[in-house]
């Protein structure tokens, strides 16, 4: 079964990480404060799932 908080997760990372690319935007914007964050939520399900299994 697809993990659609994990996939939730993932697609707003690389919407933010996008718009931050076109923008040009510097490390200390809310945007990409947000992508910091997504990489440990992102992070942490990843490790919950692996030890599931």
């Amino acid at each position: 079964m697809a993990d659609l908080y994990l996939k939730a997760l993932e697609s707003e990372r690389k919407s933010l990480w996008a718009t931050c690319r076109l923008k040009g935007l510097t490390k200390d914007t809310p945007e990409r404060t947000r992508i910091v964050e997504l990489d440990g939520l992102i992070a942490t399900h990843k490790g919950k799932s692996a030890s599931k299994h």
